[in-house]
């Protein structure tokens, strides 16, 4: 597969942002400590699933306070449709209990200091940073990842590979908005096993487009 280059990847994305005027994260939230937390939760799960588990809960549990008053097992009831319910559980109340002894009930608006936050990687800080704080930053989900590779952007499954390699592809303006660029594109059109290359508006650009194998409506 052809790698692209940063010229043909910045057309790209600016065929993207006209196709996806109104493109925004998935995840609903109002402030960061909300963002964190919906993250943390949709590490495999879908978004709307999330946001159907954090509507009531952060009616209930606010603050970084709020949630450590919470047992494990009383987490865990409340996010269990999320899955994986007992790690999460487990890294959502240790994150809290950090954000209150280090930062005072706060979320870190500092990269380095959000990774450092329990049962955060690369992935959640780089949703807080660039969503809640706009911070230069490139989230690498599943869309991420496998339309970057489709593109020919990189050609590698590591995703902190792909963080990087898409940030000397982009300037820096285009980073926090080309991750939901590609989540947009890849849950309307790039769908995985069946992607719909015939109505695709960047499929002229794309090394992987395959006219005879596209499923036609």
């Amino acid at each position: 597969m052809r790698q692209t280059n940063k010229n043909l990847a910045v057309k790209i994305f600016d065929i993207l942002k006209k196709e996806y005027p109104k493109v925004k994260p998935a995840l609903e939230f109002s402030n960061p400590f909300e963002l964190l937390i919906a993250t943390i939760l949709s590490a495999q799960c879908t978004d709307e699933r999330v946001n159907i588990v954090t509507k009531p809960l952060f009616k209930k549990y606010k603050t970084p306070a709020d949630f450590v008053k919470l047992t494990n097992e009383q987490l865990e009831k409340e996010i269990y449709s999320t899955g994986f319910y007992k790690q999460k559980a487990k890294s959502i109340l240790a994150c809290c209990n950090t954000l209150i002894e280090n930062h005072k009930g706060k979320v870190p608006s500092d990269f380095d200091e959000l990774v450092k936050l329990p049962g955060v990687g690369r992935k959640t800080a780089s949703v807080v940073a660039g969503n809640a704080f706009g911070i230069p930053a490139i989230a690498v989900d599943t869309h991420v990842k496998r339309l970057s590779n489709l593109l020919g952007f990189v050609n590698t499954q590591n995703p902190d590979k792909i963080e990087f390699e898409l940030k000397v592809l982009l300037p820096k303006s285009y980073w926090v908005k080309s991750s939901h660029l590609l989540a947009a594109h890849g849950r309307k059109i790039c769908i995985a096993n069946r992607p719909k290359c015939d109505h695709c508006v960047i499929s002229d650009l794309c090394p992987s487009y395959r006219p005879e194998k596209t499923n036609k409506k």
